[in-house]
């Protein structure tokens, strides 16, 4: 996660995330990325059910009325004790469409009254003015609302005609409650152009958050690898975000921009201020070391509807336990574990441009759900990192 307005606008200074000592437990959810413990973040796909049927879920969610979740209500408030315990500070319900679960709420208020953060993904269309009410009611932190372009396309993406509309209906009706929300925004072929639409909503909806997600293949994601934008493509996508993040900072209408799932956007972000304002450079270089990169297995976690502990949400394929079967902690901290335990510091085996990468220390060798999908080598070199041979050549920073 590479932010945008936090490096390249200057809303975090170095200096922000060593005031908390950068523990995760001190730290507040928007410096999270800094902390130098890492304890996960766990995205729990609480259900594989969902309302809609969008071309690119990693989860390929089901028909709401088509099975039950096997993971009870008991049973999860087990794992929230564990994962509060153990210290994880984020609790991400995610689904599929966790909304379609009637103990979403319950769940959410547990977590928070165990000392974690709880926050949501959803697709917004089954936020209700009620359902609104009860998530803030409860403490909920933050609601993240997938969003894919302006209407038609929207709605192409979803599967389901109207869903652009509830979308924002959904959007409003948490900023009626004072719920804090956000967009989602998953970058392709199908809809880079949309980029500016989607700047258009957070300032004209006065919506404080948007993450722009790079295209992972997995999943439904995984049929869309021809679709992922080409290097020069991506690079230009991300100036485009950067210019506009920076111009509703000139406008005296700052925003939190993010993106996700591609870590060269952070020496992408450097290498730009090198130009622009070479002091500034040094501190985002400072800040990106802080990061890390990815922390996929380190400082993030996933738990399947079934129960099933992955490195991330995108790397279903790979299993290292279950949390019916044994307390997630356990699972995350077993060293004979050998993939988990090598995601914990990846540097010594990644292959290819990763390897002999200036900015290895940075970006963490980056994403290997790609990676595999694309070399069928788990190791191999992210195929999406754009930046250039004389780019990443040089000594480790």
């Amino acid at each position: 996660m590479i932010g945008i307005s936090k490096l390249y606008c200057g809303a975090v200074e170095p200096s922000d995330a060593l005031r908390y000592n950068r523990e995760s437990g001190q730290l507040p959810s928007h410096l999270l990325q800094f902390a130098k413990d890492k304890k996960p973040v766990v995205v729990w796909n609480m259900t594989q059910r969902c309302n809609l049927k969008c071309v690119h879920c990693y989860a390929q969610a089901v028909d709401p009325s088509s099975q039950k979740d096997p993971i009870s209500n008991e049973k999860a408030k087990e794992i929230i004790d564990d994962l509060a315990q153990f210290g994880a500070p984020v609790m991400l319900f995610s689904g599929g469409e966790p909304l379609v679960r009637e103990d979403l709420t319950d769940l959410a208020k547990y977590s928070i009254s165990k000392g974690m953060r709880a926050v949501i993904s959803t697709n917004g269309t089954l936020i209700t003015k009620s359902k609104a009410k009860e998530l803030k009611e409860v403490g909920l932190s933050y609601v993240g609302i997938s969003l894919d372009g302006s209407e038609e396309i929207h709605d192409n993406f979803r599967g389901v005609k109207g869903s652009y509309k509830k979308a924002l209906q959904g959007v409003e009706n948490c900023q009626a409650e004072g719920l804090k929300v956000g967009l989602r925004f998953t970058i392709s072929k199908r809809n880079v152009t949309e980029i500016p639409h989607l700047f258009d909503l957070i300032e004209d909806l006065e919506v404080p958050r948007i993450c722009f997600y790079h295209l992972v293949y997995s999943g439904r994601g995984s049929e869309m690898i021809k679709e992922d934008l080409d290097h020069q493509e991506t690079r230009k996508a991300v100036d485009v975000i950067m210019d506009r993040t920076r111009a509703l900072f000139d406008k005296g209408l700052p925003k939190e921009v993010l993106t996700v799932d591609n870590h060269a956007d952070g020496p992408h972000v450097y290498y730009r201020l090198l130009k622009e304002d070479p002091a500034r450079a040094a501190e985002v270089l400072e800040l990106l070391k802080m990061n890390e990169g990815n922390s996929t297995g380190r400082g993030i976690g996933c738990i399947s509807w079934d129960g099933k502990v992955h490195a991330d949400q995108f790397m279903r394929h790979h299993t290292f336990g279950n949390v019916l079967e044994r307390p997630f902690s356990e699972i995350w901290m077993d060293d004979k574990i050998e993939l988990l335990h090598k995601l914990k510091d990846k540097r010594p085996y990644v292959k290819g441009r990763c390897a002999k990468c200036r900015f290895l220390n940075v970006c963490g060798g980056n994403f290997r759900a790609r990676a595999e999908a694309y070399y069928d080598d788990f190791w191999a070199q992210d195929p999406a990192c754009y930046l250039t041979d004389e780019e990443i050549a040089g000594e480790p920073l």
